[in-house]
């Protein structure tokens, strides 16, 4: 096997992780991500560099590992590109800090289409300090730059870890202004963040959740648990009544697993029926997702690789001996929603349409990383 063209640090930290995923030990788009922070994280820690260049180099080589290791998991690149946004931010800030105070500060309109919204931040007096003696390719001491640089850039990666860990109290913090009393609530399959919204409305508001129960994963069982263990009135149904129960339902709740460019989104199966339904009967279907879902990558759904496909056994038995010799199963875990099927996006930065998802890909990521 040959040697990797760059090292990377914290190469064991990586390998491991580059292992689990491969395994499927590490399930779940949120479970993922933090992992991927936590590694990143450590990579920065050991990095050995003398501009920012060779750094944002050492960090996609090491993302491009983990996306290579499970590509269905977006929330993988996902993660590794808002690192390398933050980092490049707090660079040019660093950068700035040190010019003339006239020439601070200074956004312009044409930034502001190029760049988007800059992130807000207090520069305070110790990152003054800190990045004032920064210099680049320092010959004397190459590794100034790094020691100089690093505390801001931790402090970069810690904002993608907080923003994670929080990720369901702020998408649930306006469930009560979306969810009404006396409503009826279609969801599918179990996802935490649709879990967490519909449980932070039902403090507020009495109204009816009915779960699919997405066969053949059966995972809308556990929604139903967890929502009736909370209090909530909630109802179990098989796949095939989504149809014949839709004039009653009052809006459909889903989540994603990924939400993609073009403003669609990768779900659980079952969500395209539910959805389909929902515009048959002009029902509201909202998606609960965090913006670390948010993939810069069209219609995935012909793309080989994009696309979880479970155990085909569980929807023909090896049992049937004749009648599987003679069909191929296949047995897609996920679903593509076009954009023009869905209402509107509940994401831990507010409400956005489908529309409006280019727009928030281009302030959260670089055009650079799109390719890691």
């Amino acid at each position: 096997m040959a040697p990797d063209a760059t090292p990377i640090p914290g190469h064991k930290a990586v390998e491991t992780l580059v292992a689990k995923l491969r395994r499927r030990q590490i399930v779940g788009s949120r479970q993922a991500a933090l992992e991927t922070v936590l590694v990143l994280r450590q990579v920065v820690s050991r990095a050995r560099f003398s501009n920012i260049q060779q750094l944002i180099v050492i960090i996609r080589e090491a993302g491009r590992r983990l996306v290579e290791a499970q590509p269905k998991e977006h929330t993988v690149g996902n993660t590794v590109r808002r690192v390398l946004h933050n980092i490049r931010e707090e660079y040019q800030s660093a950068i700035k800090s040190s010019a003339p105070t006239s020439l601070r500060n200074v956004y312009t309109i044409s930034k502001f289409v190029l760049q988007g919204q800059p992130r807000k931040q207090t520069v305070g007096a110790p990152k003054s300090e800190t990045t004032a003696t920064l210099k680049e390719d320092d010959p004397d001491d190459p590794d100034s730059f790094a020691r100089g640089i690093k505390p801001i850039l931790m402090e970069a990666i810690q904002d993608v870890l907080d923003e994670l860990e929080t990720v369901y109290d702020n998408v649930s913090k306006t469930a009560k202004d979306h969810i009404h009393s006396d409503e009826i609530i279609l969801t599918i399959g179990h996802s935490r963040t649709v879990e967490a919204f519909l449980k932070s409305a039902g403090h507020t508001r009495n109204y009816t959740v009915i779960v699919a129960e997405t066969a053949p994963s059966y995972s809308g069982h556990d929604m139903a648990r967890a929502l009736s263990a909370a209090g909530i009135s909630t109802f179990l149904v098989p796949d095939s009544s989504i149809y014949a129960i839709m004039s009653r339902v009052n809006k459909i709740i889903l989540g994603a697993h990924a939400i993609l460019a073009n403003g669609g989104l990768v779900a659980i199966t079952g969500s395209l029926l539910a959805a389909t339904a929902a515009r048959a009967h002009s029902t509201p279907v909202v998606v609960c997702a965090g913006q670390f879902k948010l993939t810069p990558l069209w219609n995935l759904y012909h793309d080989y690789g994009a696309l979880d496909f479970a155990d085909p056994s569980s929807v023909l038995g090896f049992e049937e001996g004749k009648l599987v010799e003679r069909v191929d199963v296949v047995n897609p875990y996920y679903d593509y929603v076009g954009p023009e099927l869905v209402d509107v996006f509940i994401t831990n930065d507010g409400d956005h349409p489908p529309s409006s998802v280019y727009r928030l890909i281009k302030e959260t990521y670089d055009d650079d990383d799109h390719e890691l």
